[in-house]
């Protein structure tokens, strides 16, 4: 098999598959329905267990702030590999994680899904491995069109969904000021710093983490 061939062929999920993000830190941003990513797997290497399987190798919590528990879950992917004499591949590792215990408006609230969803949430770590779905998190696609593949003064390129996600948590470690973080990038949300501006926005919050110690 040629090098990108699989990648190429997973990289763009339908439209049908996608679905956007109504709250949170990611709000505005594109998610990938779960049932896709087993259907690319199983188009391409065969229905579960037969082409493709995966292990639960750990779960576990951490407590967070606020009594708030987060479930984590890491997973071990495997694919068959038709040119190689051992037929499975290597392992391919993802770690994920859900809120087992949110703090909500009403007060904490307990997740009985945690470890499905977290073990849900590493596998499709597992799977950007493989490139399903990696013209999202790259941000090329929003399920309607591609976004410009080059810098343009009317439409710029945004970072993608895990350097927003990266950008969100650098946040919270430094205990920023969000709302003069975002004036200062001259944005109204994360998810709407350019890419070229990227650099500069992680260089702040270093900054700011070193002035502390």
């Amino acid at each position: 098999m040629e090098n990108m061939e699989f990648w190429n062929k997973v990289a763009k999920p339908p439209s049908t598959a996608l679905k956007q993000i109504g709250g949170g830190r990611l709000k505005g941003m594109t998610d990938i329905q779960p049932m896709w990513r087993y259907e690319a797997l199983t188009e391409q290497f065969g229905a579960c267990g037969i082409g493709w399987k995966f292990t639960v190798e750990r779960v576990w919590t951490e407590v967070g702030s606020d009594g708030q528990v987060v479930a984590h879950a890491l997973i071990k992917l495997y694919v068959i590999n038709r040119d190689s004499e051992q037929y499975w591949s290597d392992p391919i590792p993802g770690i994920g994680g859900s809120m087992f215990i949110a703090k909500e408006t009403k007060g904490l609230y307990t997740s009985d899904e945690a470890y499905k969803m977290a073990v849900t949430d590493a596998l499709s770590t597992a799977c950007k491995m493989l490139g399903i779905g990696a013209d999202i998190y790259a941000g090329k696609w929003d399920g309607s069109k591609y976004r410009e593949t080059r810098p343009s003064d009317d439409k710029p390129i945004f970072i993608s969904q895990d350097q927003v996600i990266e950008i969100e948590d650098k946040i919270k470690e430094v205990k920023a000021d969000k709302p003069a973080f975002l004036k200062y990038l001259n944005v109204n949300n994360v998810s709407d710093i350019p890419v070229t501006v990227y650099k500069k926005a992680i260089a702040g919050l270093e900054a700011k983490a070193n002035a502390r110690h």
